[in-house]
């Protein structure tokens, strides 16, 4: 029987690590981490402001 991905267990470290990475995997979102970094609080609308995108599509990706 061939192996496939669907068969393999995962430990829920590498779970979690792989959601991380996920989450990361659009160039918007880590500009909006290099945004955020050092900001006790930030809204949508100064993101909206600063990046060249829709306040929709910011919404987006912080979700």
């Amino acid at each position: 029987m061939k192996r496939t991905l669907e068969h393999i267990e995962y430990d829920e470290q590498t779970k979690r690590l792989s959601a991380f990475a996920k989450a990361l995997a659009h160039p918007t979102r880590i500009e909006i981490l290099k945004l955020l970094e050092g900001q006790s609080c930030c809204f949508t609308g100064d993101l909206v402001d600063v990046l060249p995108l829709a306040q929709s599509t910011v919404s987006q990706h912080l979700n």
